[in-house]
């Protein structure tokens, strides 16, 4: 097993996570539902609407990806506005380094910074937030972690001719994208899920992807009705390319779904 701290390790984290193929492989049905409920933060019924937090969420994502920081900023101002306190939104902003790059991480908690600073000046005192509540462990406890939550968002564990190709390439995602990551229980699952649909939408090329994060957003809970929601929330902001495409990623998702049943 490659160690954590070793540079090997460190260069392949942005490209292994980048990737992010692990949910673009159907998992089988023979398999789903064979894991343990997930997280009480992950299963909450679904509901018919997203609430205002989480209606934020997409949009930000997107505008993360586009790295259209004036659209981003307002984005960021909505969703503290409906509750989004200071640590969701850096945590949100971090994990999607995972699926749009560093970069573009790195500028939008850049923007981040100046909207808390300007709210701060104009009186506005945004809550904190927390911080994880736990350690993520290491090593083999960490790889085992990460695996065991990738197969509960993905429905069944993950395999395919990419893994068997490069299989350090899985050993990275679950280690670091769905361990270190994942394992951080200061953002909930629907909420990183929400996030990662918006980046993807707002991302051409990469509607496999984007199909398996409809179907793994609705095995966190997330209603048919609250991502037909997302879908006309990017609409709204303004983004009719990424609604299209979230749209369709929904829809075969749905299809999916039924032939499965």
């Amino acid at each position: 097993m490659i160690r954590r701290t070793s540079p090997r390790y460190r260069e392949a984290v942005a490209l292994a996570a980048a990737v992010v193929l692990v949910l673009a492989i159907a998992p089988s049905r023979a398999a789903q539902n064979t894991e343990e409920p997930l997280a009480m933060s992950t299963t909450q019924s679904a509901s018919d609407a997203l609430s205002a937090k989480q209606q934020a969420i997409p949009s930000i994502a997107a505008f993360m990806a586009t790295s259209d920081m004036p659209k981003l900023n307002a984005a960021l101002n909505r969703g503290l506005d409906a509750g989004l306190s200071i640590g969701e939104a850096k945590e949100i902003l971090v994990q999607l380094y995972a699926y749009v790059g560093f970069p573009r991480s790195l500028n939008a908690l850049g923007e981040l910074m100046k909207v808390l600073e300007d709210r701060k000046q104009r009186g506005i005192q945004d809550a904190p937030g927390r911080e994880p509540s736990r350690v993520p462990p290491t090593g083999e406890a960490l790889l085992a972690a990460g695996t065991a939550n990738q197969t509960r968002i993905s429905g069944a564990p993950v395999k395919g001719p990419v893994f068997d190709f490069a299989p350090v390439i899985n050993q990275f995602l679950q280690a670091h994208l769905f361990g270190d990551i994942f394992e951080r229980d200061n953002l909930d699952w629907q909420s990183r899920e929400l996030a990662t649909v918006g980046a993807l939408a707002a991302t051409p090329g990469v509607e496999a992807q984007l199909r398996s994060h409809m179907s793994a957003s609705m095995r966190v809970g997330l209603s048919a009705a609250q991502l037909r929601q997302l879908v006309q929330g990017l609409a709204e902001s303004g983004d009719e390319q990424a609604a299209k495409r979230a749209g369709a990623a929904l829809t075969q998702a749905l299809t999916a779904a039924t032939s499965e049943g």
